[in-house]
């Protein structure tokens, strides 16, 4: 698609707007402008299909995700809201107490009793996220807090369970908080991260039924099949189009080099590459170099890595009364295991049912180990996954009759999965308010933007965080022109 050629007096029909990247920050960026009136809009995606971390695959009974998977909460969630206002609400639906009703089995194959669980997992859940009182006055890691305000809880218990238990499940149960922070351990962690986040009331694990999360492409899109049919972008993507440099200061406007040697020139730039890609490249991308705010903040902030498993049987896995399932290693197991080259099962946390999939499990691993995992085969991985699983579950496990595994830190368009704020973040006292802060010129027209989830000071590692950011952004060019023409 060529971009036309710049006029003396730019209106949004003539304006060259460049979005790099087509996840759903670059989607409602992109079709909030068209909407808007602006005609010469390019959306530029390395990969070679749309929706960036989200990923629906067809698998096992529909379809899996292996990016983003519910809709967290009601109120203040624009995915929900969106959905709300258009009527669709019947798309989703709960996934009720899955993740609240699980086993836990040691490995020696015993299982907790579920009074016990329940009573631990009590503890862990109010334990976290809500007491701000806390995490304003403390100035250490969340991880510390965490640890003296768990054993804090226990203490008080009348009846006081196994506390070798009870240690080998709270390990368990920091795995799974890692699954929501993206962190490697909850010692890196900054209380910034509870205080900044503004958890959207209402259901947090709101399924896509057989869907998936395409689902809301699809309607940001106005189309049943974003693969067939873009609709209201139509010719304006361009799949695997990565961008080797972007110099913000050229002469005849924003020069964008591709690394098939294409040169595309354009009025604006809305950036929405991940945290990862940022860091890894933004010392060759941009030309001339960021300002020092912009780079404190994509060296402060972190993008984590998070992965999952998924696994096809035959027939539904048994026992069939269990949602799911946590690892909790014995002390001398997990020192036995991290003696070996399965060292990374350690990061595993467990496996859990799949709505609407009755024949799949799913499992989450976090962290480095997470990272490592992806530099072996497929193979290699499966049977690993397969000796944990008879490790501690007493019953046949079958061999699965299909399985994958995701891998978003070793893809160089993503470098990991949803960002966070550590300890170094706030010693560097910056946020993603710096890495929204835009690029603009000395009359503060805006050359180049950023979106993304790790640019949402409250709504980060969510859809509906990156959403909000493409549209403030594509709101930002609109007021920007639309106070143009007032004063022209």
């Amino acid at each position: 698609m060529a971009l036309v050629t710049s006029s003396v007096i730019q209106t949004p029909q003539t304006v060259r707007v460049v979005v790099i990247g087509s996840g759903p920050s670059g989607i409602a960026a992109a079709t909030r402008l068209v909407e808007s009136g602006f005609n010469d809009v390019l959306i530029l995606e390395a990969e070679n299909r749309v929706g960036g971390r989200i990923y629906t695959i067809p698998f096992g009974d529909n379809v899996i995700d292996l990016g983003a998977q519910w809709c967290h909460g009601e109120k203040n969630n624009v995915v929900h809201e969106t959905l709300e206002r258009l009527n669709l609400l019947n798309l989703l639906e709960t996934t009720g107490d899955t993740y609240f009703k699980f086993k836990c089995v040691r490995s020696n194959k015993d299982i907790v009793a579920d009074n016990i669980v329940s009573k631990l997992t009590q503890i862990v859940y109010e334990t976290i996220p809500s007491r701000e009182d806390e995490l304003k006055a403390y100035e250490g890691p969340a991880g510390s807090l965490l640890t003296e305000m768990f054993w804090k809880e226990i203490d008080k218990l009348p009846e006081k369970p196994n506390r070798t238990v009870v240690q080998e499940y709270f390990e368990s149960a920091k795995k799974g908080n890692l699954t929501l922070e993206a962190a490697d351990t909850m010692f890196e962690v900054s209380p910034s991260n509870s205080l900044q986040f503004e958890t959207s009331e209402g259901d947090q694990n709101l399924n896509w039924k057989d869907k998936g999360y395409q689902t809301f492409l699809n309607i940001l899109l106005k189309t049943d099949d974003y693969k067939k049919d873009l609709r209201l972008l139509k010719d304006k993507i361009q799949l695997c189009q990565r961008v080797k440099h972007i110099e913000w200061q050229h002469d005849d406007g924003i020069k964008i080099t591709l690394f098939s040697g294409r040169i595309i020139v354009a009025d604006h730039v809305v950036c929405t590459a991940s945290l990862g890609v940022l860091k890894e490249t933004h010392e060759s991308l941009f030309k001339p170099s960021l300002p020092i705010s912009k780079i404190r903040a994509i060296q402060g902030l972190k993008l984590g890595t998070v992965n999952k498993f998924f696994m096809e049987f035959e027939k539904p896995f048994e026992p069939i009364d269990w949602v799911g399932f946590n690892f909790l290693w014995l002390e001398d197991d997990l020192k036995a295991l991290r003696e070996t080259e399965r060292f990374w099962l350690e990061g595993v946390f467990g496996f859990y049912r799949v709505s609407h999939q009755p024949r799949l499990l799913q499992g989450w691993i976090v962290g480095r180990h997470a990272r490592y995992m992806e530099t072996l085969s497929e193979k290699e991985v499966l049977e690993a996954l397969m000796w944990l699983l008879r490790k501690f579950l007493s019953g046949p496990v079958p061999e699965p009759i299909k399985f994958t595994r995701t891998q978003w830190y070793t893809n160089c368009n993503f470098r990991g999965t949803y960002s966070l704020r550590t300890m170094y973040t706030d010693e560097l006292r910056t946020g993603a308010w710096d890495l929204a802060s835009p690029l603009t010129d000395d009359e503060g027209k805006p050359i180049v933007q950023f979106a993304g989830e790790a640019t949402n000071s409250h709504h980060f590692g969510t859809v509906h965080g990156a959403t909000e950011t493409g549209w403030r952004e594509a709101d930002r060019l609109i007021k920007f022109y639309q106070k143009k023409s007032l004063t022209n």
